[in-house]
C-alpha cells in the first residue's frame, strides 16, 4: 500500500511539475496552427473559367500562400438545389495571422487574382466574401 501511495504522490509531482513549466502556445514565439474552413457561391456561368485559374498548372498566387503561412490550402465545389457552392480549407501556419494575411492582401499579385476571382463568387447573405466557418470537430 506504501508504494501505491508513493507511486501517486511522484505521478501527481511529476503533473505539477509539468504543469507549473509549461508556457501557453506562442508565448515563446513558437508557430501555431489555425485550420479554416470556408464557403462561397460561385456563379455556375464561371465555373469552368474558375476551375482552369485554379488548375494545378497554373502557378497563380499559390506562392503567395505558402510564403504567408498557408497550407493544405483546398478548395471543393458542389451543387446544392441548382446553386454552386464552394467550400475551401487550409491550414495557417505562423506566428500572428491577422498581420500575415494583411501582408498577403497587399501583394500586387493578390491583389490582381481577386480582381478576377471575385467577381466570379457571390458571398453568402451578410458577407464580403468567402464565410468562415465554425470548426465543430478535428481528428489530428
Amino acid at each position: 500500500m506504501k508504494t501505491y501511495f508513493k507511486t501517486i504522490s511522484l505521478l501527481f509531482a511529476l503533473f505539477l511539475l509539468v504543469s507549473c513549466n509549461s508556457t501557453p502556445n506562442n508565448a515563446m514565439n513558437e508557430k501555431i496552427t489555425k485550420r479554416v474552413g470556408m464557403v462561397i457561391k460561385l456563379k455556375p456561368e464561371h465555373i469552368e473559367e474558375y476551375k482552369k485559374l485554379h488548375a494545378d498548372s497554373n502557378p497563380g498566387v499559390r506562392d503567395l500562400l505558402t510564403k504567408y503561412g498557408m497550407r493544405n490550402f483546398s478548395i471543393f465545389l458542389h451543387e446544392i438545389n441548382g446553386e454552386y457552392y464552394e467550400f475551401g480549407y487550409y491550414e495557417y501556419v505562423g506566428n500572428d495571422f491577422e498581420a500575415d494575411m494583411k501582408k498577403m492582401g497587399e501583394e500586387e499579385r493578390t491583389i490582381a487574382w481577386l480582381k478576377v476571382c471575385d467577381p466570379m463568387q457571390t458571398p453568402l447573405e451578410g458577407y464580403k466574401s468567402w464565410t468562415e466557418m465554425e470548426r465543430v470537430y478535428f481528428n489530428p
